[in-house]
């Protein structure tokens, strides 16, 4: 990461923000995921007490090759089932939750619908139900989507007052989340001490992604077997940040909800400056020219399924409101994707390639 100037104050990480993390309880649901994996180590080198909760990560996974302990920061379990959920976290007894456990990807959902909406839906019904049982939760912060907006074709970017919607089922479920969260904040949590947010992320790349139907892990597949990447719509826009630019709006987030701060008791974008936004095209260039030898591509249309033509994010609540604001731009974050992939493939550790892109971004 290039150098730069900064007053102490605009440091990312503060040293107040730092010691505030140190032995909070933090539950946090799909920590052998994709993100949740990289806010897991974030939240440990902020000296944070973990406990995780979420299926067995698929293979290829961030979660396998980083943690050598698979039981070191949590159990296993579907958050479907409500019942062993309300009693894991009431044994944690956690004061800050962060959900993220979820069916993530869009056409996963048309193949399994049903599955989705139970997950995507009812887990997080399950989750809010055992955060109001448990009665130790003082800030919750449930993560759903970019694509939780109704799809209007607009060339600018949504903002959180915009209408919801979805026209596949996994954006659909993500704008219930957002519509179950407002009721249970207003119906159950509104003169409580648990105060519920929720944020809506950018397309998230980074060192670690293994999912399928995903550009930047199949792009990487790709060109490390020597095939072809085939990408399906090359003139879709979409608001590409690294994984750790939303994360750090998470935690800022949590920490100003755990201190009591009612303003924040709403939906958050966490996106790229307006002018960091690329096509699909823009994107696997970019990556085939910073992976050199062998990366190939080609454009196969298909239409079958519906995909937004541009999706933009406007993040100027958090900018203004949170302190928060992007610091990675679109060929940085490329940068150390795929410098990240290059070095595991060479043989260096996961955990320590994480490690050191999270210590750099904190003292960025």
């Amino acid at each position: 990461m290039g150098e730069r100037t900064r007053p102490l104050e605009d440091m990312v990480i503060n040293e107040t923000s730092r010691g505030f993390w140190k032995e909070k309880r933090v539950l946090l649901t799909g920590h052998t995921g994709f993100k949740g994996c990289w806010l897991l180590l974030w939240l440990e080198t902020l000296g944070a007490e973990i406990f995780g909760c979420s299926l067995p990560p698929a293979e290829p996974s961030l979660f396998n090759a980083a943690i050598k302990d698979d039981t070191k920061y949590g159990i296993f379990a579907d958050i479907r089932d409500a019942e062993r959920l309300t009693r894991e976290m009431a044994r944690f007894a956690p004061e800050i939750v962060f959900h993220l456990a979820a069916q993530p990807l869009v056409r996963e959902s048309y193949r399994e619908p049903g599955k989705t909406y139970e997950t995507n839906v009812m887990g997080t019904v399950n989750l809010l139900e055992a955060v109001r049982q448990t009665g130790t939760v003082k800030s919750l912060v449930v993560i759903t989507t970019d694509k939780c907006y109704r799809d209007m074709g607009w060339e600018w970017g949504y903002r959180e007052t915009d209408s919801l919607g979805g026209a596949d089922p996994y954006s659909s479920s993500k704008a219930c989340v957002e519509l179950l969260c407002d009721a249970w904040r207003r119906s159950f949590f509104k003169d409580g001490d648990t105060l519920l947010a929720t944020a809506r992320a950018g397309n998230v790349i980074g060192g670690g992604d293994w999912a399928p139907d995903r550009i930047v892990p199949d792009a990487i597949r790709a060109f490390q077997s020597g095939g072809t990447l085939e990408i399906r719509s090359p003139n879709a826009v979409r608001p590409w940040q690294h994984v750790l630019e939303p994360l750090y709006g998470y935690l800022t987030l949590a920490e100003r909800l755990y201190n009591g701060d009612r303003s924040c008791e709403a939906a958050w974008n966490f996106g790229p400056s307006s002018d960091e936004s690329r096509n699909v095209r823009s994107l696997v260039e970019r990556l085939s020219a910073l992976w050199g030898e062998g990366a190939k591509y080609t454009v196969k249309p298909d239409n079958s399924l519906h995909e937004s033509h541009s999706l933009r994010l406007d993040s100027s609540r958090a900018i203004q409101n949170l302190a928060w604001r992007p610091r990675l731009g679109f060929e940085e974050a490329l940068s150390m994707t795929v410098g990240w992939y290059r070095r595991v493939f060479n043989g260096e550790d996961s955990l320590s390639l994480t490690q050191n892109q999270i210590s750099k971004y904190m003292e960025s």
